[in-house]
């Protein structure tokens, strides 16, 4: 029987039984932890807003017997504001689901914890458009995973890539892709999955300044050049799943 603290964000919950709410909570010393908080749907609940989503807070944990139980929780932030807003909210669901999708129990993920509180907090209380939050978030989760794009040379010659010019992208190499590889691969029916998507210069320079220059750069970015639509083919054709909670959001 142990009883320890942690900073945890909540990614999911179920209810369960009557009053009660399973949560799988993302700590960033100790990757996943599901857990059962008792009596929090109740209305007088000292834990009432502990067990919702984007919830971020020092969880007391009771562990016993494999099993972990909330005790009490001191939070520090619900991002409330989310919930005023139906595409930030579908956009911060959209990435507390693929950091669930990657976490495991007992790791520890500090960099992608912090990403991800870091995305939350522009999402919440800033005005920056989304669709820039999210292709940066998609950008740095995928350096965080050990699948950064590869931007400077194509990923098939070599040859270094200019930054004038209009180039593609190749979502199963993983990286840009020069004019004459790509009139080279064109074939006729050629799969879908093997597709090259065009790149502007201007996403072609976002992506690679976003990843040398880290969140800062995702600043007043203007939506045309950030490519969200492409990052998020390629982070899920990674992670080998199609994440639902975005699909409604517009794809241009």
């Amino acid at each position: 029987m142990v009883q320890t603290e942690n900073t945890a964000i909540v990614l999911r919950h179920v209810n369960y039984r009557d009053n009660d709410r399973m949560v799988t909570l993302f700590s960033p010393s100790r990757g996943r932890i599901d857990a059962v908080i008792r009596n929090c749907r109740k209305p007088k609940s000292h834990n009432l807003n502990a067990g919702e989503l984007f919830a971020l807070g020092d969880y007391m944990l009771y562990e016993s017997g494999g099993h972990v139980t909330v005790t009490s929780v001191h939070l520090i932030e619900t991002f409330y504001r989310l919930r005023q807003d139906y595409e930030r909210l579908t956009c911060g669901t959209y990435v507390l689901s693929l950091a669930e999708a990657v976490i495991e129990p007992e790791q520890e993920r500090q960099e992608l914890f912090m990403l991800l509180l870091h995305t939350l907090s522009r999402l919440a209380f800033s005005d920056q458009p989304w669709r820039p939050l999210l292709a940066g978030f998609l950008l740095h989760f995928a350096a965080c995973e050990g699948f950064k794009p590869r931007l400077n040379h194509c990923v098939f010659c070599g040859q270094r890539i200019g930054e004038d010019g209009t180039g593609f992208f190749d979502v199963e190499e993983g990286g840009v892709c020069c004019a004459d590889c790509h009139q080279k691969g064109m074939r006729p029916g050629m799969p879908e999955s093997r597709k090259q998507e065009r790149l502007t210069p201007q996403e072609y320079r976002w992506m690679r300044t976003a990843l040398q220059r880290g969140s800062a750069e995702w600043v007043e970015t203007p939506d045309s050049h950030a490519p969200f639509s492409l990052l998020r083919k390629y982070v899920e054709g990674r992670l080998g799943r199609r994440i639902r909670s975005a699909s409604v959001l517009p794809e241009k």
